[in-house]
């Protein structure tokens, strides 16, 4: 392919436009080679000496290099080749299956047959303002935007292109606006929910709303991480706690690290929960099998290294995706519980901690945050009993109630 050269052609009228012919780096089949492009510049009506500076600015960058040459690259070879073998692996499994999905339903469709150069600012913020009249959820069309800004992020890391053209685009406004509670489950409702779910699935939902865990962490969940300790207080009395560690999560078929450094702690648990989980080493469950009924170990090894939430039938890591599909939404349906999953169960924990006084604090803590302010704004939700009880202590605050 030849060098780039300096480029300085005049501006000629066509018609009703200003036009201007350059020489673009194209990609065919992974090919580069060099091609003239005629492109227009302004309307007719512009004056001469008005075009010549339009053509200077659009010169500049093609002669100092801002565009490189791997910008002419496909969009679509693009992330086929490089985004998704090279950026993806180091994304969490949940994120890499959302940003496929998120690929090939909207980014492919729209922008697959453009080079990286012509993803504009203009050609991106017309494509989202366009939106406006989409029946997408404003959480959906953010995804969309958050997707194709790490696709052109690591285009410029890999110095195929000189900027990110997402960075200061901005989404059509919200309809409605932002919904500020999130739903969860009272104390009456989870003992009814826990009852219509079979085993070992109901203790998995028990331990969530009790501890808060995420999914991921429930999946890989080892029998070394539930402690017991015993300790002498200043009475020369013994006393007991009970403590989950999370250093490990599980997500369909990918084991990593926490979420957060947060997240990687020890959290103290109430004895029912330790009693709960030990309790499945002693239980048996029955799956039909045709017109016979088999019969399983609900632990099968236990083991410091072995799961303490194994597959019923071959002892293996749970997906939470089918505990979900085939037992907690069909279970919540028949109590008129559509909402829950299993972000509701950790909200669920937060919330109760709010109920029981618990500082925000000690909230943050057993949520493992790095800030008290998404467990006080995101997780724990407005409850109305708790703020009466709040209102009618203020009269205990001074003797001058009428």
């Amino acid at each position: 392919m030849a060098r780039r050269r300096f480029q300085n052609p005049k501006p000629k009228r066509r018609g009703e436009w200003w036009t201007l012919r350059v020489w673009k780096t194209t990609s065919t089949n992974g090919q580069l080679k060099r091609t003239r492009e005629r492109v227009r510049l302004a309307p007719a009506t512009m004056s001469v000496r008005e075009v010549q500076k339009v053509a200077a600015e659009y010169l500049r960058p093609l002669n100092q290099g801002f565009e490189s040459i791997g910008s002419a690259t496909n969009f679509n070879h693009y992330v086929e080749t490089t985004y998704i073998p090279v950026v993806m692996p180091g994304m969490a499994k949940s994120t890499q299956d959302r940003y496929k999905g998120v690929i090939k339903n909207y980014l492919i469709p729209a922008f697959g047959k453009l080079c990286l150069r012509d993803l504009s600012r203009l050609t991106v913020q017309r494509y989202f303002s366009e939106m406006a009249s989409s029946e997408l959820a404003h959480e959906s069309k953010d995804k969309i935007k958050d997707v194709l800004s790490s696709i052109l992020g690591s285009a410029v890391q890999f110095e195929l292109l000189a900027k990110n053209p997402v960075e200061s685009i901005r989404l059509p406004a919200q309809r409605t606006g932002r919904k500020r509670s999130k739903p969860y489950i009272t104390p009456q409702q989870f003992d009814e929910l826990v009852a219509r779910i079979p085993e070992p699935y109901a203790t998995m939902i028990f331990v969530a709303v009790y501890t808060g865990l995420r999914v991921s962490e429930l999946a890989g969940l080892k029998w070394n991480d539930v402690h017991v300790i015993e300790q002498v207080n200043g009475n020369g009395e013994v006393e007991v706690r009970y403590t989950i560690s999370i250093d490990e999560r599980f997500c369909r078929g990918d084991w990593g690290a926490p979420k957060s450094d947060a997240s990687n702690a020890t959290i103290g648990i109430n004895a029912c929960v330790y009693q709960r989980i030990q309790r499945l080493k002693l239980l048996t469950v029955e799956v039909r099998a045709g017109t016979a009924t088999r019969r399983y170990k609900v632990v099968k090894s236990e083991g410091p290294e072995d799961l303490v939430f194994q597959s019923v039938k071959k002892g293996a890591p749970m997906r939470d995706n089918n505990i979900l599909s085939r037992h907690i939404k069909p279970a919540a349906r028949k109590m008129g519980l559509g909402f829950v999953n299993w972000r509701c169960l950790r909200t669920s924990h937060a919330t109760w901690l709010k109920m029981a006084g618990a500082d925000v604090k000690d909230a943050q803590a057993q949520m493992r945050h790095s800030r008290s302010s998404t467990t006080l704004d995101i997780y724990q939700q407005f409850v109305p009993e708790s703020q009466q009880r709040a209102v009618e202590k203020l009269s205990s605050l001074s003797k001058r109630v009428q």
